[in-house]
């Protein structure tokens, strides 16, 4: 279920194009986003939807990275700002910040994880040939966060690998601590 829509009156909104017909015989597509000014890639697979920002239901002593959480049809959703989890300052909510919902695999089963960006851009199909081995350096990231670097011809774009964006043992606490959350099952999102 990929698409874009109004987190707080569920309706659909213009987005990239996140599936379709079967793309071009070994072609990869990727969502190109951005997050503290820079440009991102990651694979559209484990992409759910894109929502508009909502308001956030913080959760006391939580990593910084950890925004809130919202109510996603009845589902408590935490929410990451990426920008704070890569040691950069928090993302000021703008007219095209949304919410990326990408499911992530943990030990107990899949989860919905929200993630802040600025704004989303578009969805590349991407030969692998464009797909270039990680540097050990100089992305200003941490290098496990890195899968690949995307060639974009004139620049090249970080892809980041989403299910090590957080580790395991950090995903498991966010999980949990939305168990116990503030209510926000009265809000549907």
């Amino acid at each position: 279920m990929n698409r874009l829509s109004n987190a707080s009156e569920g309706m659909p909104m213009e987005a990239p194009k996140l599936s379709g017909p079967a793309t071009s015989a070994g072609m990869q597509q990727y969502l190109t986003f951005t997050s503290a000014d820079e440009l991102f890639a990651v694979p559209i697979a484990p992409i759910r939807e894109i929502i508009e920002f909502p308001g956030l239901t913080q959760i006391p002593l939580t990593p910084a990275f950890l925004r809130g959480v919202i109510n996603l049809r009845g589902a408590v959703v935490p929410v990451i700002d990426l920008a704070v989890r890569f040691g950069r300052s928090e993302t000021s909510i703008a007219r095209r910040t949304c919410i990326v919902i990408v499911e992530v695999a943990l030990e107990d089963g899949v989860h919905a994880i929200g993630v802040i960006v600025d704004a989303v851009n578009e969805v590349l199909e991407v030969d692998p040939a464009k797909l270039e081995k990680r540097p050990g350096f100089g992305t200003g990231l941490r290098s496990d966060f890195v899968s690949c670097m995307l060639n974009l011809d004139d620049r090249f774009v970080v892809v980041l690998d989403m299910e090590r964006v957080l580790s395991t043992e950090e995903l498991e606490q966010l999980v949990a601590s939305t168990v116990t959350a503030p209510s926000v099952a009265s809000a549907e999102v």
